[in-house]
C-alpha cells in the first residue's frame, strides 16, 4: 500500500501474504481510531457501533431498530464525518414519493426552443443514505430502493444511473408504534446484511452524555478515515481467508435453521420460513469484518456465534404454534448456536 507525506493510504492495496499481514495491521489500528472517534460522540452502544461498522466494511446494509432517542440518525451523521462519505438523509413519510428518493426527468427549454428532459437526483445519490423510518412509506416507495440496495443504481425514463461508490442504506425502525406502516416485505428484509438492534444505554453511559451534551461544549466528529481508504478497507476484507472450519460452521447453523432440511424438532415444528443463501454470505462477510476489526488475519467460529442474531433475526419467521409455545426468535437462533459451542 502506498502512502503519503501526510501519513494517508492512497487506497492502493500491495500483494503477497506479507504485505496483507502488514495491511491488516495497519487498517485494525485505523479502525480502533474510527471507533474511538465515534465513541466521543456516541455514548455506550458500543456493540451497535461494531455491528453497524462490521456492515459497512462488509459492504452492507444494516437496519437499525430502536425506539426514538438513542441516537440512531446521530450515528448515521457521526459515521458518514468519520469515514469521509457523504451522508444524506430521508424522512419516510405516507406521502413520499419513489420519485423523492432516486430523483426525476424534468423538461426543460432552451432559449431556442429546443426541448429536453433533464434528470436531476435524488438524495439516493450519495455514499451513506439513511433511511428514517422507512417502514412509514408505502410499500412502493420502499420498493424504490430495492434496485438501489442491491445493484447500486437507479432506472428513470428507461436510463440507468449508477450509485456513488461505495454505497449504503442504513434504515431505522421504530419497533413500538405501528400504526399507519408498511411492514416491510422478506425480499427487501434480505437486503439487509445486518439488523442491529439498538437499546438504552447503560447508566455509566447515559450520565457521560447527560454532561456532554447539556452543556454549552458541543463535539463534533471529525475525520478519520478517507472515503479512498475505506474502499480499500473493504477490498481488504473480501482478501481474508476464511478457514473450512468456520465455512462448515456457517452452513451448519444457516441449514439448520429451515425447517424442510432442520435436525431441530423445535425448528421444524415452531420456523415457518428460514434463512436462505444470502444469511451465509452474510455471515462470512460480517465474520471476515469483525476479524478485521480486531486485528485478526482470519475469522473464528466465535464472530459467528456473535454474528449469528444479528444476521438471522430478519430472516427467519415463527408460525402460530411458536407463539402459542411462547417460543421467541431469539431462542431459537440460541439453539441453533449450540452445536457450535
Amino acid at each position: 500500500m502506498s502512502v503519503r507525506k501526510d501519513g494517508l493510504s492512497t487506497g492502493r492495496m500491495a500483494s503477497g501474504p506479507e504485505a496483507t499481514v502488514a495491511e491488516v495491521d495497519q487498517v485494525g489500528e485505523r479502525l480502533a481510531e474510527v471507533k474511538k472517534r465515534i465513541g466521543e460522540v456516541i455514548f455506550g452502544q458500543r456493540e451497535v457501533v461494531e455491528e453497524t461498522l462490521i456492515t459497512l466494511l462488509a459492504g452492507g446494509h444494516a437496519l437499525l431498530i430502536g425506539v426514538p432517542g438513542l441516537a440512531k440518525t446521530r450515528l448515521v451523521e457521526t459515521l458518514g464525518t468519520v469515514l469521509g462519505l457523504s451522508a444524506k438523509r430521508v424522512q419516510f413519510t405516507p406521502d413520499l414519493m419513489p420519485a423523492d428518493i432516486i430523483g426525476s426527468e424534468v423538461l426543460e427549454e432552451t432559449d431556442t426552443g429546443r426541448r429536453s428532459f433533464r434528470f436531476i437526483q435524488g438524495p439516493v445519490f450519495c455514499q451513506l443514505l439513511m433511511a428514517d423510518e422507512i417502514n412509514r412509506a408505502s410499500p412502493r416507495t420502499q420498493s424504490a430502493l430495492l434496485q438501489s440496495m442491491q445493484e447500486r443504481e437507479v432506472s428513470v425514463g428507461g436510463h440507468r444511473h449508477a450509485l456513488p461508490h461505495p454505497f449504503h442504506v442504513l434504515a431505522t425502525q421504530n419497533p413500538l408504534e405501528q400504526e399507519g406502516t408498511y411492514p416491510l416485505p422478506e425480499a427487501q428484509l434480505d437486503r439487509f446484511l445486518l439488523q442491529v438492534d439498538v437499546s438504552y444505554p447503560d447508566l455509566d453511559a447515559e450520565r457521560q452524555m447527560l454532561h456532554a451534551t447539556t452543556g454549552t461544549a458541543d463535539v463534533k466528529p471529525t475525520l478519520a478515515m478517507t472515503a479512498d481508504q475505506f474502499e480499500a478497507t473493504q477490498r481488504l476484507v473480501r482478501r481474508i481467508p476464511v478457514g473450512d472450519k468456520v465455512v462448515e460452521a456457517i452452513l451448519t447453523l444457516v441449514r439448520n435453521g429451515r425447517p424442510e432440511s432442520s435436525s431441530f424438532e423445535q425448528v421444524r415444528k415452531h420456523v415457518a420460513w428460514g434463512p436462505g443463501p444470502r444469511a451465509s454470505q452474510a455471515l462470512t462477510l460480517a465474520a471476515r469484518a469483525r476479524a478485521l476489526m480486531d486485528g485478526r488475519l482470519s475469522p473464528s467460529t466465535e464472530d459467528v456465534l456473535a454474528l449469528a442474531p444479528p444476521v438471522l433475526r430478519h430472516r427467519m419467521a415463527l408460525n402460530f404454534s411458536a407463539r402459542a409455545d411462547g417460543v421467541t426468535l431469539e431462542s431459537v437462533i440460541a439453539l441453533l448456536c449450540q452445536p457450535l459451542t
